[in-house]
Parts: C-alpha cells; structure tokens; sequence
C-alpha cells in the first residue's frame, strides 16, 4: 500500500505540478500583502480620529463580513468553477486594498473594508484548487507545502510594511503595494494553463490508489453527489464531459465527480445568476444537513484555545517573567518561523502514521492541549520557550489534519464549500475570542490559557468517541467496496 502511494507521488503531469507551484506563489503573495497592511490598521484608523469604541466596531467589519460570506464564495467556487471565482476574489480585493489607500476617512475606510470583507477568500479557493489537482494521498503533502509558502509570506509582510511606514505617507504607499501584489496575483492566475487542470487524470492504478484511500468518506458523500447532479446541476447534464458516475461501487467515482464538477463550472458561469444562487445553495444544504458536526466543533474548539493561546501572550510575558515587548516579540516570530517550518513536515509525518488522518488530528490535538497547559503553569520563560516551539508545530499539523478530514467526509466535489465552511467556523472563533479572553483575564494572566486547555480537553473528550465511529464507516466502506469489485 505504501508502494502504491510513493508511485502516485510521480504521476502528476509536470504541467499540473507547475500549476501547484504556482498557486503556492499565489499564497505567498496574497498573505505577504496582507501583512502589510495588518499591523497598520489601527494607528490609520486612530489617526483619522476614530476614537478606541468606533476603532474597535469598524475593526470587527471585517470578520463579520468574512464569518456570512466564507461559505457563499467558497461554494460559488464549486459552482463557476476556480478560475473565474479566484480572478473575481483577487480583482475586488484589489479595489478594496486600492480604496484603503485613498481612504482619508472613517467612511472611505469602512468602504474600503466591504469588499475585502465580502471576497478576500482567494486562499481558501486555493485550497480548493490544490485538493482537485491531487490525490486524496498526496493532498496532506501538498496544503502543508501551501500552508508553509503562505506562512512565510506572513512573516515577511510586516518587515516591509514597517519599513515603508518610516516614510512619508507610508500606509498609503503600504495599501497601494497590497493592490499591485493583488493585480499581478491575478495575472498569474490568468495566465496558469487551466486546460491541465480540468483534464481528467486516466491513469488506472491512480484511480484504484484514489478509491482506496476514500475510505473515510462517510454514506452522506454519495447522497451529496446526487442531489447536486439533481438540483444544482441539472441544467448542465449535456454540457458535461462525461458521464456522471455515482454510488460507492464504481471505482473511478470520485474521479469522474471531480472532472465533471470542473467542466460544469467552467460552463455555469454563463448561466443567469439565480441559478447559480439556487445551486449554491443546494450545496450549503447539503453541507449543513451533512453528518460533520463533530469536525467543525473540534475545528470551533481548537480554533479558540489557540487564540486564547496567544490573546494576551505579550501582556502575560511581562506581567508573569518580567519579558520586555522586544523579547517577546522575538519569541513570537521564532515560533511563527517554525510553524512556516512545519508545514514542509505534514507530508512525511502523515506518511509515517499511513495516511490515517483521524488518529494524526488525536495525537496533535493532545499534544497541543498539553502544551497549552504547559504554557499556563510554566514556571520560567524556558518553558515558555519549550511550548512554544512545539506548540507551532503541532497547530501547523493539526490545522492541515482537520482540513482534509472535511474534505474525505465531504467528498472533493464540494471541496470550496467544505473549506468555507471551515472558515466560517473559524471566524466564529474569532468572534468569541476575545469576548471569553477578556472574561477570563479578570481571574488570572494565565486565565486565557486556562481556559483554552479546557475547550482543548472537550475537544481530545470527542475526538476519543467519534474517531472509533470513523473507523467503523471505514471498514464498512472497504467491505462494501471488495463486495462489489468481486461481484
């Protein structure tokens, strides 16, 4: 079986590898001009005369912008297809990014913000693409490869972003940067060879690997598919490029799903826009009405005990160990380093564990609630530093484990939707953070991470009962699978 999964490894056309390294430069770019941009919010927004109360609500617009539309676009993307949803998404973000930097108001700048808010999703349809172009084997490998390019541009942003603030009117000429990085992100994505990427991979030892390692899917996988072919894409049955192939018994069926998903993307754009709305929404349904709650409140837990993890990390350094900012801020960008570092090890490590994704997503997430607690009892900062360092790696590991989760249980045709969703979950998370962060300073510096070990724990409590649960469907979906190829 190992055998099999180091030779998908080289089937991948050399044109389609292009296409991956190319969206890992697309990554790079996007957070390297977002990054710039971030640190320099607030003192813009102050420095137009917002007082702390109207900095904060207007601060909040972009989250709750992202929270409502992370799943539209996201399954908009399933429905036009990646090419025509991503160069949509670049292009708004660029006028957003270009109207913050003429933005010499608090309106121009919330204005600004609507756009970027509404349509700055370009990553998460970069994942989307990166999980049509490959394997359900190699897909951990690649998104930790993406993860690791974006992160890097993340760390790097904030370097240029400040050195341009010295200068006269730095955040404008900062804003106008973030555009440009926009326009040429858009370019590139204009320019990528999307005839490779919508070619149907024909190799039959690739579909029998592929079919294979679908075992996680669960039963809601094929019912999906139906009821997209029936409701969402029922104007396109003579449009698409094959046959649609549905039920577990066909071998090649999540590959002929995945190339007549991409066909009839490529051809709905074309359709009026309430059928383009009717079939986003029949996917969202369908998500919604899905049996994975479990991965997304493990998603909503984690997400939050790793921002209490860092809400008041600078605040507790100096009140706990008497660490100035400056070293805390070194602190920060090593364990940001290793994160970015991390993501190059998800491949090999899910190798080492047999692509045996839920029992990698329970290890991480023990190791992670351990390391938060370490974190609130560390009695020196050398423990700090001991957390910190293995707690970018296993968050790296971890945040790529639950992604593909979603993505086996949901099946890949839905695979915008699926990583909207995520990202909405995510937002929430967001949302609550600081609300719960706040409360729990009130007791202790070491309040947040208290706390955050026990949203941790609750987490670890039902991955421990819905993995079995997992596993179980697994050995009912190879024993349904060996049933029919004998037949």
């Amino acid at each position: 079986m190992n055998n099999a999964k180091c030779s998908i490894l080289n089937q991948i056309p050399r044109r389609r590898k292009r296409i991956i390294q190319c969206v890992y430069v697309v990554g790079f770019m996007d957070l390297f001009g977002v990054s710039m941009i971030i640190p320099l919010l607030s003192h813009h927004v102050k420095a137009l005369g917002a007082s702390p109360t109207v900095a904060g609500l207007v601060g909040s617009t972009y989250g709750i912008l992202q929270l409502f539309s992370s799943t539209i676009v996201g399954s908009w993307s399933d429905v036009v297809g990646r090419r025509y949803s991503m160069l949509t998404c670049l292009l708004l973000s660029a006028l957003g990014y270009g109207l913050l930097g003429m933005s010499t108001s608090i309106g121009l700048f919330v204005l600004a913000r609507i756009p970027v808010g509404l349509f700055k999703h370009s990553l998460s349809i970069c994942r989307a693409l990166l999980s049509d172009l490959v394997s359900e084997a190699e897909r951990p490998l690649v998104m930790g490869h993406f993860n690791a390019a974006s992160s890097v541009g993340f760390i790097l942003g904030p370097v240029v972003g400040g050195y341009l603030t010295e200068h006269e009117g730095g955040f404008y000429t900062s804003s106008f940067t973030c555009a440009a990085i926009f326009l040429l992100n858009t370019g590139l994505v204009w320019l990528l060879p999307w005839s490779d990427a919508l070619t149907p991979r024909a190799n039959a030892n690739y579909n029998s690997s592929a079919s294979k390692a679908s075992c996680h899917v669960n039963d809601n996988h094929v019912t999906s598919t139906q009821q997209n072919s029936s409701h969402g894409n029922s104007n396109n049955h003579t449009t698409a490029s094959g046959p649609v192939v549905t039920g577990s018994g066909a071998p090649e069926t999540n590959q002929r799903v995945w190339s007549w998903d991409l066909d009839w993307g490529e051809v709905s754009l074309l359709q009026p826009a309430w059928r383009q709305l009717s079939s986003v929404g029949s996917k969202i349904r369908t998500v919604a009405s899905s049996d994975m709650w479990d991965l997304f409140l493990v998603r909503l837990l984690m997400a939050i005990a790793i921002m209490l993890y860092y809400s008041n990390f600078s605040l507790a350094m100096e009140e706990r160990f008497m660490l100035k900012p400056k070293a805390t801020g070194y602190l920060i960008s090593y364990s940001s380093t290793l994160g970015a570092l991390a993501g190059c090890l998800v491949g090999p490590v899910t190798k080492l564990y047999g692509n045996d994704m839920p029992a990698l997503l329970l290890h991480s997430t023990v190791l992670t609630c351990c390391l938060i607690l370490l974190y609130a009892m560390a009695p020196s900062v050398w423990h700090v530093f001991l957390s910190s360092t293995f707690f970018a790696i296993s968050t790296t590991i971890g945040r790529t484990c639950i992604t593909d989760l979603e993505l086996q249980k949901g099946g890949a045709h839905a695979s915008g939707t699926l990583i909207g969703a995520g990202q909405s979950v995510t937002a929430v998370g967001r949302v609550l953070a600081p609300l719960l962060s706040g409360l729990a300073q009130e007791f202790s510096p070491c309040g947040p991470p208290s706390l955050g070990v026990g949203l941790a724990l609750a987490a670890v409590a039902l991955l421990l009962v819905r993995v079995p649960k997992w596993d179980g469907r697994c050995k009912r979906k190879e024993a349904k699978l060996d049933k029919t190829h004998r037949e």
